[in-house]
């Protein structure tokens, strides 16, 4: 749950940051009239969002052995891959957000195309939705679906009033913080999910190499108790898990500290040079 919470919370800050610029500039530029255009993209998002999360879900529900475990192992993949693109993609291109959209506005209104106003906030919020979807759908998989929706709605609702919040509010809240703090824990459950992906592949013989168990610690923590449960959403434990399951889960954080590393140093050399 918490896993789901916080990133819908993360997600749904994001969104919030991107229509609070779009009304903002709109209502700064005198062009309020083109607010009903922008919620309407807004809106239509957020639904076929949704949509996408649950269609995802119910879909792979009704698969049996060894489509489901290829398609829910193939899901994590590929959410894998987005939280970790996410991340470093934030970081790089915070900066330029408000800037790029103002423009973007800019353009649209000048042209006189109102609908590009719709067009302009469902793409921004479409591609956050698909992001939140294709985590929410693979976290559903690897732990309990329920508790899954239960985080998304708590997160998605906190989300909503902070975004209220930063928008009325007429102090600027920097929010640097959080998105650095949870970015730790986006990857803590990318990684999390890699090793959860390679054990639905290794499941129906996909993966056959490295299958002995690493480890055995029913003993001290099954993976269906309580604290097990939330450390298999938050970090993917698992207590039984597969040399290939605990290869996989260092190698990411491998790159993953090498990728920080080479990012530090690029950012370290253009301060200098400049």
């Amino acid at each position: 749950m918490f896993a789901a919470l916080l990133i819908t919370l993360r997600e749904g800050l994001e969104i919030a940051l991107v229509v609070g610029i779009v009304l903002g500039y709109l209502a700064k530029i005198g062009m309020r009239p083109q607010l009903r255009y922008a919620w309407a993209g807004v809106i239509t998002a957020s639904i076929l969002s949704a949509g996408l999360a649950v269609g995802m879900r119910a879909f792979g529900a009704e698969l049996h052995e060894p489509l489901e475990q290829i398609f829910e192992g193939t899901t994590m993949i590929l959410a894998v891959i987005v939280l970790t693109w996410m991340v470093f993609w934030m970081r790089s291109q915070a900066r330029y957000i408000k800037s790029e959209l103002e423009e973007k506005i800019q353009g649209v209104v000048s042209g006189g195309h109102s609908w590009g106003i719709a067009s302009l906030t469902f793409i921004a919020v479409f591609r956050e939705g698909v992001e939140t979807a294709l985590f929410l759908a693979a976290n559903a998989f690897a732990a309990d679906a329920g508790q899954t929706l239960i985080g998304a709605l708590i997160g998605l609702a906190i989300a909503i009033a902070v975004g209220a919040v930063i928008y009325t509010s007429a102090r600027r809240i920097n929010l640097k913080l959080f998105f650095d703090a949870t970015s730790i824990f986006i990857l803590l459950f990318a990684a999390g999910l890699l090793a959860h992906a390679v054990h639905e592949f290794q499941e129906i013989g996909g993966l056959p190499m490295l299958t002995k168990i690493a480890w055995d610690t029913n003993w001290l923590l099954t993976n269906d108790s309580v604290i097990g449960s939330l450390l298999r959403s938050l970090i993917g434990y698992n207590a039984q898990p597969s040399l290939l399951e605990v290869v996989s889960y260092l190698a990411y954080w491998l790159i993953i500290i090498q990728t920080i590393r080479w990012w530090t140093q690029r950012v370290v050399s253009r301060a200098a040079r400049a």
